[in-house]
């Protein structure tokens, strides 16, 4: 099972507002035992590991970009088997393919070494699986809980229908925190297409492992969203108690799934070479004053705009002095953030935008709401790149069990004035502004943002990008290079007919502000 990370069921949900004029409904209140997290992390493993870097940059924390798929992977299973003392963790998907079931079995090991175990996941994707869920959650040492979950686990297009205002907010973020030692941030969340393994298509993504005092800060945000009223048991859903007997038969499946696969990533390091590796990647932390910003979960409960990401972001760019880089895979600015790209540009800042391409989003309705908004955005005089699926460029971080299959963009990052980045799980569109929960790592450090543009530069390049722009007749227009010959379209590239109209009929709906 594979879903991707963009705007859940669009036409379902146009539909539901002209039903409901989003009405908002009530949930049955569960009960939910307070916890938060691990407090004691320099006595462990990890703790101690980091702690002598951390202590010779007071106030400081250290961070590293996780740029390639095979990376970010083994980071995950390195923080899961060095952890000691608890796991925390908040996905938005967690896909039930190869990635998916080792990221499980490594949890829980970790689990079953005493590890406390708290995971947080999204609800509407996976109500199918809410029996494995039920079985891993039977661990003593395990709980997972749902956010905002639908009422109707059987017929949840009746949430949609009578629970509308309710169901459409969705839980974005993407966060892994180990013995409150180490943390990963970023774009990415658990599944094949997420890590250079999918057969059938994969991302570009970026994440940021983070150590230091900024990981408190981080294990304070899980607990804001895991001790949310909007948080569910799983134990509270399900229709029967599991217990140890459906644990053991769901770990033997799952592991000899596991088995049967081949993946292409080590999966059974030992602990000296994890330190090995911890090793290296603590001499390549970047120290700097960073800071988790987050939208509040309570703004579920009380029906309110989810603003705070985005009030941040706005606040930022107004005091831009030179440049913006942003890489985003969806895109659709309201009209006042399209004037504030010319307000930019005429103050002389640079504003340079990579999102995808019709032919690489996985979303057309997102994609057409861009679309829209594309001339406009040249004429203010932003830069606009789109991402080429077709490019070979980002292979060398996938595995070769990706065979070609077409890159799509994922990474959802931003670059200030060469001085400060912002990396995380906001897309540049009103769903992430205004509707889900998202959150991010604000870093400033010009070496840090140094190492983010030369990544984002890898984007743009004529190899892997369409430059769209306005041709001499004022006419939108896209540039690349094949075969180290420049060619020009002037039709969606790499797309057939029946795409671009679809896209255009997309264009018709009255859904923007939910994209």
């Amino acid at each position: 099972m594979c879903a991707f990370d963009g705007p859940p069921l669009p036409a379902l949900i146009w539909l539901a507002q002209i039903i409901t004029g989003r009405h908002t409904g009530t949930r049955p209140h569960y009960q939910r035992t307070v916890s938060t997290a691990f407090e004691g992390f320099a006595s462990t493993r990890l703790g101690q590991f980091f702690g002598p870097a951390a202590d010779e940059h007071p106030g400081l924390s250290g961070f590293s970009l996780l740029s390639h798929g095979r990376e970010a992977f083994i980071v995950r299973l390195a923080l899961a088997d060095l952890a000691e003392r608890s796991l925390d963790m908040q996905y938005y998907m967690w896909d039930g393919d190869t990635t998916g079931r080792i990221v499980v079995d490594h949890v829980m090991k970790a689990a079953d070494r005493g590890v406390r175990v708290r995971l947080l996941v999204d609800d509407p994707f996976y109500k199918s699986s809410d029996f494995i869920k039920a079985c891993l959650d039977a661990h003593p040492n395990v709980e997972i809980r749902l956010f905002n979950p639908f009422t109707n686990r059987r017929w949840s297009i009746l949430d949609f229908i009578f629970d509308f205002g309710r169901v459409n907010r969705r839980m974005h973020n993407k966060l892994m925190v180990a013995d409150n030692a180490a943390a990963i941030v970023g774009g990415r969340n658990i599944g094949d297409i997420y890590y250079g393994v999918n057969t059938i298509a994969n991302y570009r993504d970026l994440d940021v492992l983070a150590v230091g005092p900024v990981v408190r800060d981080l294990s304070g945000v899980f607990d804001q969203f895991w001790n949310s009223p909007s948080t569910v048991p799983i134990a509270a859903i399900v229709d029967r108690a599991y217990g140890a007997a459906d644990l053991d038969d769901i770990l033997g499946r799952l592991r000899e799934e596991i088995a049967a696969a081949d993946y292409p990533y080590p999966i059974d390091q030992d602990l000296d070479e994890l330190v090995a590796q911890s090793a290296e990647l603590c001499d390549n932390l970047v120290w700097a004053h960073g800071q988790i910003v987050a939208d509040d979960p309570e703004t579920v409960t009380r029906g309110k705009e989810s603003d705070d990401v985005i009030k941040f972001i706005r606040e930022r760019v107004a005091g831009l002095k030179e440049e913006l880089l942003v890489e985003t895979p969806y895109f659709v600015l309201p009209a006042g953030a399209q004037a504030t790209v010319k307000a930019l540009r005429e103050r002389n800042v640079r504003v340079r935008v990579l999102t995808n391409s019709l032919a690489s989003n996985d979303m057309l309705p997102a994609h057409s709401g861009y679309a829209k908004t594309r001339r406009r955005l040249l004429e203010n005089g932003m830069e606009l790149y789109e991402l080429r699926p077709d490019t070979d460029a980002f292979r060398p971080g996938w595995s070769l069990r990706s065979g070609r299959s077409p890159a799509a963009l994922h990474t959802k990052a931003m670059a200030f004035d060469r001085e400060a980045v912002f990396i995380g799980s906001f897309n540049l569109d009103p769903r992430s502004a205004v509707i889900n929960t998202e959150a991010g790592l604000y870093i400033e450090s010009r070496e840090l943002a140094e190492k983010l543009i030369f990544y984002m530069q890898s984007g743009v390049v004529p190899d892997n990008s369409y430059r769209v722009l306005l041709d001499p007749n004022g006419e939108i227009a896209w540039e690349t290079v094949r075969d180290g010959k420049s060619v020009r379209y002037h039709d969606e590239p790499n797309t057939g007919f029946r795409r671009r109209f679809a896209a255009n009929l997309w264009k018709l709906l009255p859904i923007d502000s939910q994209l």
